[in-house]
């Protein structure tokens, strides 16, 4: 990447609004079709080393081998994933990371998990620019099946969001939280 290309990439992890008519979009969508590329060779890997393998191309940084990922697994851009050691990440998940994406180590991911960056402003005629905000899940937290986390969150330390719920804002760390939109049910006690 060139001092051009990093402009519009940074541009991206601070977050906010980037204008469908921004003058770097075509940079970006030549990632993007590296990490579809990437992706059909990543979801046809035979063994979890070679998930990992094609994996650490995709995200662009080595995975670490306590950390598993089956697949199917889907993102759009890639490289700005960031996983920690011994993430278990289940079938079937997406990670939109325009926004950027930090996992933190000894999180469990399960099926069909959806992290989202991006979003889009309501105003029909500015629609179809993106409005980015990073997602950060901290150490030893369990996101259920089929949950979603929404652009900007963070889910605290050893919190789980329950099977299905859909997170619209922070998660304190030690909390249980399920529902649409996703709300605290339960304190989790550390021994």
């Amino acid at each position: 990447m060139n001092k051009l290309d990093i402009a519009i990439f940074d541009l991206m992890l601070k977050g906010g609004l980037i204008p469908k008519d921004h003058p770097q979009w075509p940079k970006v969508w030549k990632f993007v079709n590296r990490a579809i590329k990437l992706s059909a060779g990543l979801n046809t890997a035979q063994s979890v080393d070679e998930i990992r393998k094609r994996l650490s191309e995709l995200l662009n940084s080595k995975v670490d081998v306590s950390t598993r990922v089956f697949v199917p697994f889907h993102t759009n851009f890639g490289q700005h994933i960031s996983l920690g050691k011994n993430v278990f990440i289940n079938h079937g998940c997406t990670f939109l990371d325009l926004g950027g994406i930090r996992i933190e180590d000894d999180v469990l991911i399960g099926p069909k998990v959806s992290l989202i960056t991006e979003n889009h402003p309501v105003n029909p005629s500015d629609r179809k620019s993106l409005d980015l905000s990073a997602i950060h899940i901290k150490k030893n937290v369990w996101l259920g099946a089929g949950s979603t986390i929404l652009p900007g969150v963070t889910v605290g330390e050893n919190s789980i969001v329950a099977a299905g719920a859909v997170v619209t804002k922070d998660v304190p760390k030690n909390t249980i939280v399920a529902g649409v939109p996703a709300k605290e049910i339960k304190k989790i006690s550390e021994n």
